[in-house]
């Protein structure tokens, strides 16, 4: 599926935020709220393995923790500089090596059928063109390769009144969040994809919530015919 104008301009643009990057760990404890679930993210990794967005590296210290180094080799992509400088000083922290990259989700810079996983932590969200971003997780997974997410999704009734009204000025100020993406829908309902496992969990608060993590399974059939 091709991006539409709109969309691959906007993916042109450079990703900077440095005020929400000075604040992100303030607005965001990480290990206070979303502790379970970034070790959702992390247990049992093995082979190569992709970080799509890594912001300021924080699912690094569970992979750490959780996988054995001699059997993963980890990869990270992470556009904002601001994001990714913070980044370079939680893997230097870790014990885990990681290969840092400046690219966006829409453009990967990795050959076909490159990695055994893709992880995807409160991401899509922010990508300019989630659908491109999508095709190119399911090109890089090798066959049976696995895709793990922690998102938040738009919200029903009144909350999601709620959150359209609030998007834009939402936008602006969390990074270039939007609150009002159906991404869980987008993740199942692509074709490259078979379904492990999705579940709502017990996190976030509005105008960011609900949130739901899951696995889904790359497929042997052709990537992005949908």
């Amino acid at each position: 599926m091709a991006p539409s104008d709109d969309s691959a301009a906007a993916a042109a643009d450079p990703v900077s935020h440095p005020a929400f990057a000075a604040l992100y760990d303030r607005c965001m404890p990480d290990r206070f709220l979303v502790a379970p679930h970034r070790e959702y993210l992390a247990a049992d990794l093995s082979g190569r393995v992709l970080d799509l967005g890594a912001g300021d590296g924080a699912t690094f210290p569970y992979v750490a923790e959780a996988s054995d180094a001699a059997t993963i080799e980890y990869h990270a992509v992470e556009p904002d500089p601001n994001m990714r400088r913070r980044a370079a000083e939680t893997a230097r922290e870790t014990d885990l090596d990681v290969h840092l990259r400046d690219a966006r989700g829409e453009s990967l810079p990795y050959a076909d059928d490159a990695f055994d996983a893709v992880l995807s932590g409160l991401v899509f969200c922010t990508i300019a063109d989630p659908d491109a971003a999508l095709d190119e997780v399911a090109r890089v997974l090798q066959p049976d390769g696995e895709f793990r997410f922690l998102e938040h999704v738009r919200a029903d009734g009144w909350r999601a009144s709620g959150q359209e009204l609030l998007n834009p000025v939402w936008k602006r100020a969390a990074g270039g969040c939007n609150l009002t993406r159906e991404t869980v829908a987008r993740f199942v309902g692509h074709d490259a994809f078979a379904v492990e496992e999705v579940e709502r969990v017990a996190l976030g608060i509005f105008p960011a919530s609900p949130m739901h993590r899951g696995r889904l399974r790359r497929t042997r059939d052709a990537v992005g015919s949908r």
